[in-house]
């Protein structure tokens, strides 16, 4: 959430930023967003000067009793009684202008930084790496969702059985190689200096608002209505709420924290060839890296957490590219966002597999995550996260791309994980 202070001093920054996002009526809410505040600052000017005046108000009166005048004191206490009742209304007043001020503010998207380009959509992103060597296949090659029945490995019809599409059942060597994936990830992330911990799968309401989540993507999440509970989107819901209503100290820095979760993700209205076999679930497992920042490093840990993702896929020997997403592709509460995309060679095309964002302040303010600096002053720290990875577009590239007549190669990296070294 962007503090009100910095739209109000940067007002043009943020109309700029906004613009580029292609964020819709977006000068109308910055204007009904500082209109709203000025009225909340000048009932607050009025609450202050009137809860002043009582304060005066009650020594006078204790002069005065004191001095033997009781007459002259029970005329100010008379006054003071109206004030109390002023002060009870213009608080009732502030609260809800300063609800409704926090609810505008919660439509407003993080300003996108300097670097982020310009345009409408995925088309625009800008492609800034690529490495690996996309395999050619044996003749008659298939698609994962083929491979996975042919080898008995995943059963999406079993999923459908018992949950609905979109929640698929792993087998066998398919069991093993999900979980051999997970076990690696948090290896790797474990080795670099990240921090495990295990978290819950369902997070309140202040978590849900906390990371950005609500209410920009409310209709993604599955709700539990009865207990207002959220099943988790992804890990980095609850591993940076960890941090919410935080001060931290300054040498502190940097927190560095892994974890696997299964995610679910609505998805509502997908459909189409681009949600098939492991394309896109309502169900899936993901390890994620979160990191809180001090403002100063933020950027550079956000280039170590892209270096460490390469290096995951490098081990992998996957084809990848990363990408600098546009404005108008960036996530609602990113500032910067990074995306890697394996190449599936069945399918033809490249499949997203990782964000790696930085958020700057935008979800420390929400959180009122903050640090003591070496002044003894409060400031907001930077958050980030990444995928690192979401499992079932990775099993899908190496489903696809290990493909041979034989059957499908396991990575070097992964035997050990496995116990197998090929899947027939």
């Amino acid at each position: 959430m962007l503090q009100v202070a910095f739209i109000r001093e940067k007002k043009e920054i943020v109309l700029k930023g906004l613009a580029k996002r292609n964020f819709k009526n977006a000068s109308a809410l910055v204007e009904k967003t500082l209109q709203v505040d000025e009225e909340r600052r000048s009932i607050q000017t009025e609450l202050d000067n009137i809860l002043a005046e009582s304060n005066k108000l009650s020594k006078d009166i204790g002069f005065l009793f004191k001095q033997g005048e009781p007459k002259k004191a029970e005329i100010l206490k008379q006054k003071t009684i109206h004030l109390k009742d002023l002060s009870k209304d213009l608080s009732e007043n502030l609260a809800t202008k300063s609800n409704e001020l926090q609810e505008l503010l919660y439509l407003i998207p993080n300003i996108p930084n300097e670097i982020v380009p310009v345009g409408k959509s995925a088309d625009d992103n800008e492609t800034i790496f690529e490495a690996g060597v996309i395999p050619t296949l044996a003749e008659g090659a298939l698609p994962h969702w083929d491979l996975a029945k042919k080898y008995d490995i995943i059963d999406f019809e079993l999923g459908n059985k018992i949950a609905g599409a979109g929640f698929p059942v792993y087998k066998g060597k398919g069991a093993k190689l999900q979980r051999a994936l997970i076990n690696y990830f948090l290896d790797k992330n474990t080795a670099a200096g990240y921090n495990e911990v295990q978290v819950p799968h369902l997070v309140n309401e202040a978590s849900g608002f906390g990371t950005g989540q609500l209410p920009d993507k409310e209709g993604q999440m599955y709700h539990d209505a009865t207990d207002n509970l959220y099943l988790i989107p992804t890990a980095e819901v609850p591993v940076t709420n960890i941090f919410r209503d935080v001060i931290l100290k300054e040498e502190e820095f940097p927190l560095c924290l892994t974890a696997y979760t299964p995610c679910f993700r609505r998805e509502a209205g997908s459909y189409g060839a681009h949600v098939r076999g492991l394309n896109r679930l309502h169900q899936f497992d993901k390890v994620e890296i979160v990191r809180i920042e001090h403002p100063s490093n933020s950027y550079i840990a956000l280039d170590s957490m892209v270096n460490h993702v390469k290096d995951i896929l490098n081990e992998l020997e996957l084809p990848y590219r990363i990408l600098r997403l546009c404005g108008g592709d960036m996530g609602f509460t990113s500032s910067l966002t990074y995306d890697f995309e394996v190449f599936s060679t069945a399918q033809d095309k490249w499949l997203e597999i990782s964000s790696v964002s930085n958020f700057e302040t935008f979800q420390a303010n929400r959180l009122k995550l903050r640090f003591k600096n070496n002044e003894g002053k409060s400031e907001l720290a930077h958050t980030l996260n990444g995928s690192s990875l979401a499992l079932p577009r990775v099993l899908a590239g190496l489903l696809e791309n290990y493909q041979t007549p034989e059957g499908i190669k396991i990575p070097k990296v992964l035997v050990p994980y496995c116990g197998f070294d090929i899947i027939n």
